[in-house]
């Protein structure tokens, strides 16, 4: 039996009441961790889930994961934060994709709406238009079927700013300046499209692939985590330094760019540039994360960009 004591921080949700703080008990588990006191919280306070909930040691910001035994934290105090609504990673994703889908169709679509006239779309706009359709549709089934998120939820209001670069920029502004009036008098080839058919096609199918090697390492319910080896991850030879450890966000990146460098678009550019911009941030993130959970048994590679980043 392991006795506890959890303050309040923050603003409380309406429905927990501020002197039931500290909340104190007993956990009778054999090796009581932070997610019995998470339970504890939620018994008390029902609606108060355990995914709102941030615990930390008091006066400190870094939370602290659920499965850290108490018995680590003794002499420590712990205050819980509420982190408000939540919605699924999951769910989160769903919408952000959504968006491009429906905004690329309303654009590309019903043009007198958005222009004030009707646009007779080239060849190359419409082979990108199906590329947008088909890169998110993807995206979508992936979501559904393949990817497994390490934490469950995320604050409702986070929904607002991860839709914004998809919404925003990878739907009204690449739209509008992709199936523009001006767009539609550059002409291309068959073979031209053939071309930047296979390079997007080669970036997509690479793209996927990475992502059902990750799904491959981590067994349904657990947040494991391992090496990542194979295509994208491994150079020419295992453990040179052109492999990455994000080769996901590489090939993303392949695809968005080649999108930028064929129409010219400047929404195109701008949806690319930022994009990866914040792919390589958080694949330096993630290339930092292996490295100090395997040591020396991470392979040497980069980041995201082969023998570069």
């Amino acid at each position: 039996m392991v006795s506890f004591s959890v303050s309040l921080t923050g603003k409380p949700p309406s429905f927990v009441d501020r002197t039931a703080f500290p909340l104190k008990g007993d956990i009778t588990t054999s090796e009581p961790t932070i997610r019995d006191v998470k339970a504890a919280v939620t018994t008390k306070f029902p609606k108060f889930g355990k995914e709102r909930q941030k615990i930390t040691i008091s006066g400190e910001k870094a939370p602290l994961a659920d499965d850290v035994k108490l018995s680590t934290l003794k002499g420590k105090e712990l205050s819980v934060k509420d982190l408000g609504a939540q919605i699924s990673w999951r769910g989160v994703y769903i919408i952000e994709y959504l968006g491009p889908i429906l905004i690329h169709a309303l654009v590309y679509h019903f043009p007198k709406v958005f222009y004030g006239r009707d646009v007779v779309h080239s060849d190359l706009q419409t082979f990108l238009y199906l590329f947008v359709l088909v890169h998110f549709a993807k995206r979508e089934v992936e979501t559904v079927y393949v990817h497994r998120f390490s934490h469950g939820t995320m604050p409702f209001s986070n929904v607002y700013k991860n839709c914004g670069h998809y919404w925003g920029l990878g739907g009204l502004v690449l739209a509008w300046d992709l199936y523009r009036p001006g767009a539609s008098k550059i002409q291309t080839s068959n073979e031209y499209l053939r071309t930047i058919g296979l390079i997007l096609a080669f970036a997509e199918v690479s793209n996927l692939n990475t992502h059902m090697a990750l799904r491959a390492l981590r067994p349904t319910g657990s947040t494991k985590r391992a090496i990542p080896y194979g295509y994208g991850f491994d150079g020419p030879l295992t453990g040179a330094w052109g492999g990455v450890s994000c080769p996901n966000y590489f090939f993303e990146s392949v695809a968005w760019g080649t999108v930028a460098w064929v129409s010219g678009s400047v929404g195109a550019w701008v949806f690319f540039i930022v994009g990866t911009g914040q792919m390589l941030i958080w694949a330096k993130k993630k290339h930092a994360a292996y490295k100090k959970e395997f040591g020396s048994a991470y392979p040497k590679r980069k980041a995201m960009i082969p023998f570069i980043y």
